[in-house]
C-alpha cells in the first residue's frame, strides 16, 4: 500500500483531532460542564461512540473520554522513505478521525442549534438546505430497509461532481438500483445538493437522498446510522465494537464515492470508513488501495469516470442490485415511490376529485389476450395543456394457467405502487378514487400514458411470474370510456366486497397486515379484518389472504389476534404487538371499532374520513370525491392532510366505504347509529345497505335520518333536521 495515501490520513487524523479539542475547549469556556448535548430526538447518544465504546455521551464533559480515545488511537506521523504495512496506522488514524468528527459535529448542535433543519426534507423555499442526523423516526422507518432488503445499500457521497447534469446522472443510476444516498461536504465551496436542486432533482429521505450537511464532519452521520442499524435491528450491544463493524461489513452495503480533490480531511474520512468494510471510489487520480483485507475487495479505487462510478461502486462493495428492465422514457424505480409532484412541478393530472380515474384486474382465458399488448383508447397526454386535467381508466387483463379470480385485487393493488416507481409520476388512491399526477419533466423526458402499460406489464410478470402468463393493457382516456369502464368495475368492486357479507370477526383468530402505503404515511399499519376492510377499499380479509399466499414476504402478513384486551372497543394483544414492530415502534396500540378512543391508524390512500360532530352527539363522514365543506369544518382535503400521514388522532378515523355499512364500524362509538351526516353522492351510492344495516340496528328510517349538504354544512345547520326525524344520536351517551 502506498505511503502517500498513508501519510495523508494520518496528517488529517492529526488535524481533526486538533479541530475537535480546540472546539471542545472552547465550549468548556462557554457553557456549564454539564450542559447536555447530543443529537436531537434520539436514544442513541453521540451513535458512533455509544455503539462503539458504549460510552453515553450526555452532557459536555461526557466527551472528554471519548477525544481521549481520538488521541490514543493516532498512530506516529510516517517519516521513513522504506515500505511499511501502513494498514493499520491508517485504520487506526481513521477510527480517531471519525470520533473527531462526531464530537465536531455534536458541539455544532450545541453552538447552532438551528444550523440543521429537524425534518425528512429539506426546506428548499428558506435556504434550509441540511437535515443532520437522522432522529429515531426518520431511523426507525429506513433503517429497517437495510435488515429486510428493501434497500440493498447507501452511497456515502461527499464533495460535487462538475456539474449539475453529472450529478442528476449519477444519482438517478443510484435510485434506479433503489440505493440510498448520503450526501456530505463541499468542494470548492459547491455542494452536491445544490447541482441536484439546480437540475430539478427531488432531494429528501422520501427520494432516499439524505442531505447530511455542508461539511466533510457530516459524513459521521452515514456511518452512525449504519451503527444504528447494528443495533437496533441486528442484536448488537453497544460497546461491542468488533462485532459492530462486523456486521457493517457483511450486512449493510454501503462504500463512499469521493466527488473532487481528496484533501488530508476527507482522507482521514475515508481511512474511517475502511474500518467498517465501507470502499473509496473516486473520481481523481488518488492513489489505490487495492489489496483486499478489510474491505470485501478493494478498499481505494481511483481514478473511475461519472458514467461508471455507479456500477464501479456496486462491483467493488460486493453489493447485488437490481434495475428493472422497463422501456420507458424516465427512470423507473422504488426510490421515486415517495415522489412528490406539486403544483408547480405539474404538468397533467387525472382523478382527485377532478376527473374520474378507475382501475380494474379481471382474468382472462389465455388465448383471448396478446401478452405485452398495450392499447391507448383516446387522446394521450400531447394534447393536453400544461396544468389540464382528463380521464383515465386503466384496465388490465391477465391469463395464466394458475392465476384465480380471487388474485384479482391484489394485482389491481399493485397499480398503486408501481405507477409510483416512475420518475415524475405520483399515484394516490385505488379502485374508482385513484389519483395521478404527472410532472413536467416527465413530459419533457417524453413519457407517455402507454409507458404506465408497460409498466405493469413489466412488473407483473417479473413480480408475480408463478402466476402470471399474458398481461395486456387497455388505456381509456375518452370521458364516455371511463364511465363504461367504472360501472363494470363498481360492480365487481361490489361482488369482491361480498365474499365477507357473512363473516364476522369473531369467526377468525388470524388478521391481516397490510404496509403498501408506508410510503407516504411512515406509521401507518392497515389491519384488515371481515368487519373492517382495508380503508383503502382495495382489499377486504379475503384479498389479504390470497395476497399472502401469492407473496409470503409481501406487505399483507397474518396477524394472530391473541388475547382480547377490550371487547367493546376491539383490542388485541397480538395485534398490538405486531403493529408495534410493523411501525418501528412509532405505534403501541389502537383500538378497531373506535375513532374516539385510540382510533386505527390512517394514511393518504383512505376512500373516507370520519369525524366527531361534538355539537350533534354523533359523526359525520366524507369521501374522497366529495370536494365541499363539511360539518366539521374541514374538506376531505384538509382532513387527509391533517391525520393522513399514519397518525392515530382521537376523534377521526380513516375508513373504506364499505366498512361503514360493516357490523363493527365505530361499534364501541354507538355503531352507524351516530351517523348524523355524510355527502348525498356517498348516501346514495350505500342506501340499500344503509337501509338493511339501520333495520339490523333497530331502526329502520335511519337512511332518512341522516343528514347531508342539502340539510346544511353546518352543526347548527343540521340540528333542527336530527331533532325533526329524532335522529338516535341525539339520545346516546355523550361521546365527549
Amino acid at each position: 500500500m502506498s505511503r502517500l495515501i498513508a501519510f495523508a490520513a494520518i496528517q488529517g487524523g492529526y488535524k481533526v483531532v486538533s479541530q475537535a479539542e480546540g472546539a471542545y475547549k472552547k465550549a468548556l469556556a462557554t457553557y456549564n460542564a454539564d450542559t447536555k448535548v447530543g443529537f436531537p430526538n434520539t436514544g442513541y447518544y453521540l451513535p458512533v461512540i455509544y455503539s462503539l465504546f458504549g460510552i453515553k455521551v450526555e452532557t459536555l464533559e461526557d466527551l472528554q473520554e471519548p477525544l481521549d480515545i481520538a488521541r490514543g488511537l493516532l498512530p506516529p506521523h510516517i517519516k521513513s522513505k522504506n515500505w511499511l504495512p501502513f494498514l493499520g496506522p491508517l485504520l487506526d488514524a481513521g477510527m480517531a478521525g471519525i470520533i473527531s468528527f462526531e464530537v465536531i459535529e455534536a458541539l455544532r448542535y450545541l453552538n447552532e442549534p438551528d444550523f440543521y433543519l429537524h425534518a425528512e426534507d429539506p426546506d428548499i423555499e428558506n435556504g434550509k438546505l441540511w437535515t443532520g442526523a437522522a432522529d429515531d423516526t426518520i431511523f426507525r422507518k429506513r433503517g429497517v430497509e437495510f435488515v429486510d432488503g428493501t434497500a440493498p445499500g447507501f452511497a456515502a457521497i461527499v464533495g460535487s461532481a462538475p456539474d449539475p447534469e453529472t450529478a442528476k446522472m449519477i444519482i438517478e443510476d443510484y435510485q434506479q438500483r433503489g440505493l440510498y444516498m448520503f450526501l456530505a461536504a463541499n468542494h470548492n465551496g459547491t455542494t452536491l445538493i445544490e447541482q441536484l436542486i439546480e437540475a430539478g432533482v427531488q432531494v429528501g429521505w422520501s427520494t432516499r437522498i439524505a442531505c447530511f450537511g455542508p461539511d466533510i464532519s457530516s459524513a459521521v452521520f452515514a456511518a452512525g446510522f449504519a451503527n444504528r442499524v447494528a443495533m437496533a435491528f441486528g442484536g448488537v450491544q453497544p460497546g461491542d465494537y468488533k462485532k459492530i463493524l462486523m456486521y457493517n461489513k457483511e450486512r449493510v452495503f454501503a462504500f463512499v464515492n469521493a466527488l473532487g480533490d481528496v484533501g488530508t480531511e476527507w482522507g482521514v474520512a475515508a481511512a474511517g470508513c475502511v474500518n467498517w468494510g465501507f470502499p473509496t471510489i473516486a473520481d481523481t487520480d488518488i492513489t489505490q488501495i487495492l489489496p483486499t483485507g478489510i474491505c470485501t475487495y478493494e478498499h481505494v479505487v481511483s481514478p473511475v469516470s461519472h458514467d461508471e462510478i455507479c456500477a464501479k461502486s456496486v462491483e467493488v462493495r460486493g453489493l447485488k442490485t437490481l434495475v428493472s428492465d422497463v422501456d420507458i422514457a424516465c427512470s423507473f424505480g422504488p426510490a421515486y415511490e415517495g415522489e412528490r409532484v406539486r403544483g408547480a412541478d405539474l404538468h397533467a393530472q387525472c382523478g382527485g376529485g377532478k376527473t374520474q380515474c378507475t382501475e380494474l384486474v379481471k382474468m382472462a382465458a389465455i388465448g383471448d389476450i396478446e401478452d405485452g399488448k398495450v392499447i391507448l383508447e383516446g387522446p394521450d397526454l400531447d394534447g393536453i395543456k400544461e396544468g389540464g386535467t382528463f380521464p383515465l381508466g386503466i384496465f388490465v387483463q391477465i391469463a395464466g394457467r394458475e392465476f384465480q379470480t380471487d388474485f384479482e385485487p391484489i394485482i389491481e393493488r399493485q397499480i398503486h405502487h408501481l405507477v409510483n416507481y416512475i420518475q415524475g409520476v405520483m399515484h394516490i388512491g385505488q379502485r374508482d378514487i385513484s389519483w395521478v399526477r404527472i410532472s413536467k419533466a416527465a413530459i419533457e423526458k417524453g413519457f407517455t400514458l402507454k409507458d404506465i402499460g408497460v409498466v405493469l406489464h413489466a412488473k407483473f410478470h417479473q413480480d408475480f411470474g408463478n402466476i402470471v402468463d399474458k398481461v395486456q393493457i387497455t388505456l381509456y382516456t375518452k370521458k364516455a370510456d371511463v364511465d363504461k369502464l367504472t360501472a363494470t368495475a363498481r360492480s365487481n368492486y361490489k361482488t369482491r366486497d361480498a365474499r365477507v357479507d357473512n363473516m364476522t370477526d369473531e369467526d377468525v383468530e388470524t388478521y391481516y397486515s397490510c404496509t403498501l402505503c408506508q410510503s407516504f404515511a411512515p406509521n401507518h399499519v392497515c389491519s384488515v379484518s371481515p368487519e373492517r376492510t382495508g380503508l383503502c377499499g382495495a382489499y377486504n380479509w379475503m384479498d389479504c389472504k390470497a395476497s399472502f399466499e401469492i407473496n409470503p414476504t409481501g406487505p399483507n402478513q397474518p396477524i394472530e389476534k391473541g388475547e382480547c384486551l377490550d371487547t367493546k372497543l376491539g383490542q388485541w394483544k397480538g395485534v398490538n404487538d405486531f403493529i408495534y414492530k410493523a411501525s418501528r415502534g412509532a405505534v403501541t396500540h389502537y383500538n378497531f371499532y373506535s375513532m374516539v378512543i385510540d382510533p386505527m391508524t390512517t394514511c393518504g390512500c383512505c376512500e373516507c374520513i370520519a369525524a366527531m360532530l361534538p355539537g350533534c352527539n354523533g359523526v359525520m363522514t366524507v369521501g374522497r370525491d366529495y370536494a365541499g365543506e363539511t360539518p366539521c369544518g374541514m374538506k376531505f382535503t384538509t382532513l387527509a392532510g391533517v391525520m393522513g400521514g399514519g397518525a392515530s388522532s382521537p376523534g377521526f378515523v380513516g375508513h373504506s366505504k364499505f366498512n361503514i355499512t360493516q357490523g363493527k364500524f365505530i361499534l364501541g362509538d354507538g355503531g352507524l347509529l351516530r351517523m348524523v351526516w355524510m355527502p348525498k353522492q356517498l348516501k346514495e351510492e350505500l342506501k340499500d345497505r344503509i337501509v338493511a344495516r339501520g333495520e339490523a340496528m333497530g331502526v329502520p328510517g335511519l337512511y332518512d335520518m341522516i343528514a347531508d349538504e342539502t340539510v346544511g354544512l353546518t352543526e347548527e345547520e343540521i340540528m333542527p333536521f336530527l331533532k325533526e326525524k329524532g335522529h338516535p344520536a341525539l339520545d346516546m351517551e355523550s361521546l365527549v
